[in-house]
């Protein structure tokens, strides 16, 4: 009897944990449907708020996917689908792979903000299999500056080497436009450019974009008739801006008022020798006052370099009334030549070979290769500038205006008071480097905030005695100046004598970045919160540490490879053991 009644509660028994397990294997599908259902409504809810409206989260600590406002707008104003070619395709190593998946980023997120569509594919110029449409198209890609760069690397512990295009082509319906993409400085190791590069992807980006949708030009101002840049000296700054700007001659002395300076965006006086008068500092003055934007290379010595044979010839400082101007504002031109360690070279005949002349580039350390920039947007990652007979930069006090230097010469620099010897004999002696005992002289300043007019509390000049619109403080104007005009000026083709384009070196293989450097200037004193703002950005690209890879390489792996599954297999067998004994005191 108790055997029978033992079978029967172990029955019951028996029957409760069947009914227990059926009623949590119930639960758990209605916990699993519930789930899947509100997972369904969820998506449906946001399937529709993305029917409505677009938005995105940018959750990386420097905003990576986020784009300035001025960039925004440019995309906004798209009203044609673009089509971009990105050159750099195929295997690439480690740092350049990452850079194209930030190009592919980039372009993505410009997508996502664009008011029409912008696509794009991977195109590799080497690919063209006919050899002459090949070059052809290799040639055409140089008009852009996109040249092709040799990549180096290392393959199952052999070098090897490539070709790569590291640019994109832009284009539209009508019109094409390209760039090159990857930027640097020559004194920059590789991840540092590559890192550079990446941080101006944006700007380059989409300063191509408003290239290629851009209806209208700004309007700039050269100032003549001072002994400014001349004809063909001037061919340089009209070929850097004529993308981008109409660029007119300007008589100062026709300007009847400053209302004939208004309609320019920014004026530029380039390497004046003579004096402007009152009445001409008056309307430069009063433009300013009334928010416009000056750019002014100012050569306070006058050196001809004609003279500087034999015993040389001496550069004496020279009056042009700009200067009295410029300190009132903040900003002194000192009267003296700077001499710098990172020389460029000069071309001198060296003799005779045959009937023909032997010219020979020589150092010439009157000629600084400046390549230490300051943070700001405009020189930030720069190349090196060719100045030529260039003199140093102070400050002086000047209530409501910011001063911010921007190019420096070298760790060893000297200046030179005037009267300053030059003469060409000095070249044949190695220079004295204990001599070049000063570093990183200002030979480019940005002034900007509220000026004070120069004649504030002074007679006007006669000819605007009662201008009723003469203003004592500016609004918004903004100053670039450099102690030197030369670098404005562009160099000739010895050999035809065509002028070159600004920065092109005919004396070496290396051409210096004075273009891109007057375009940058520009950019920014027409619109300074526009896409010049957006090479403020700073990201953190952190590169790994290769001896500390090499070290922990294995310890490493087995962090990320192995103690996964090690600590799955840990936990699965720990909870079998669990339930098996669980189960097992129950019965």
């Amino acid at each position: 009897m108790d055997h029978f009644l033992d079978y029967r509660h172990h029955l019951i028994d028996s029957e409760k944990m069947k009914q227990q397990s059926v009623d949590i294997r119930l639960k758990k599908r209605k916990r699993l449907i519930v789930g899947i259902v509100l997972l369904g409504v969820l998506w449906g809810i946001l399937f529709l708020l993305s029917e409505f409206t677009r938005f995105r989260i940018d959750l990386t600590e420097e905003k990576r996917y986020s784009l300035h406002p001025s960039t925004k707008a440019v995309l906004e104003a798209i009203e044609e689908p673009l089509e971009v070619d990105i050159l750099l395709s195929g295997k690439l190593p480690g740092g350049m792979r990452r850079f194209q998946q930030n190009i592919e980023a980039t372009l993505e997120t410009f997508n996502a903000y664009s008011a029409a569509p912008i696509t794009f594919r991977y195109f590799d110029p080497l690919g063209i299999k006919s050899k002459e449409e090949r070059d052809e198209y290799i040639i055409y890609l140089s008009e852009f500056g996109i040249n092709p760069t040799n990549l180096f690397a290392t393959e199952n512990g052999a070098q090897t080497s490539r070709l790569i295009f590291p640019g994109v082509i832009i284009r539209n319906t009508t019109h094409e436009t390209g760039g090159l993409l990857l930027k640097g400085n020559r004194g920059m190791s590789p991840d540092q450019i590559l890192n550079l590069s990446v941080e101006n992807l944006e700007y380059e980006l989409v300063n191509m974009i408003r290239k290629l949708t851009r209806k209208e030009k700004r309007a700039v101002a050269m100032i003549t008739n001072h002994g400014e840049l001349q004809d063909d000296q001037g061919f340089g700054i009209v070929e850097a801006l004529s993308e981008d700007y109409e660029v007119y001659k300007v008589p100062l002395q026709q300007a009847k008022s400053v209302k004939d300076l208004l309609s320019f965006d920014v004026v530029i006086v380039a390497g004046p020798r003579d004096a402007y008068s009152e009445r001409e500092i008056y309307l430069l003055d009063q433009y300013l006052m009334r928010g416009g934007k000056l750019l002014m290379g100012i050569d306070p010595l006058a050196v001809d370099l004609e003279k500087a044979g034999g015993e040389g010839t001496v550069a004496v400082g020279f009056e042009t009334g700009l200067d009295r101007m410029l300190f009132n504002y903040g900003v002194r031109i000192n009267k003296d030549l700077v001499q710098d360690m990172n020389f460029g070279y000069y071309p001198v005949v060296a003799g005779e070979f045959g009937n023909q002349s032997q010219i020979v580039p020589l150092p010439w350390p009157f000629y600084v290769v400046a390549n230490r920039m300051s943070d700001h947007v405009i020189v930030k990652g720069f190349d090196q500038v060719m100045f030529r007979m260039v003199s140093s930069l102070d400050t002086v006090k000047a209530t409501g205006v910011n001063k911010t230097p921007l190019i420096f010469s070298g760790q060893y620099s000297r200046k030179m008071q005037q009267p300053v010897r030059v003469a060409f004999e000095d070249m044949s002696q190695e220079p004295d480097i204990s001599l070049f005992d000063q570093s990183n002289l200002p030979l480019a300043y940005l002034l900007e905030g509220t000026f004070s007019s120069v004649f504030e509390n002074r007679f006007l000049p006669k000819a605007f005695e009662d201008d009723p619109d003469f203003r004592e403080k500016s609004s918004d104007g903004a100053l670039i100046v450099t102690g030197d005009g030369d670098w404005l000026q562009g160099l000739k083709d010895p050999s035809s004598g065509d002028p070159l384009p600004l920065g092109v070196n005919p004396d070496s293989e290396a051409n210096f970045a004075n273009r891109e450097l007057l375009q940058n200037m520009l950019k920014y004193l027409v619109d300074p919160n526009g896409i010049m703002a957006t090479r403020s950005k700073d990201l953190k690209i952190r590169p790994l540490d290769k001896k500390r890879v090499q070290a922990e390489k294995s310890t490493w792996q087995f962090i990320n490879v192995a103690l996964p599954v090690g600590l799955i297999l840990v936990i699965g067998l720990v909870k079998v053991y669990l339930r098996r004994r669980k189960y097992a005191k129950r019965r």
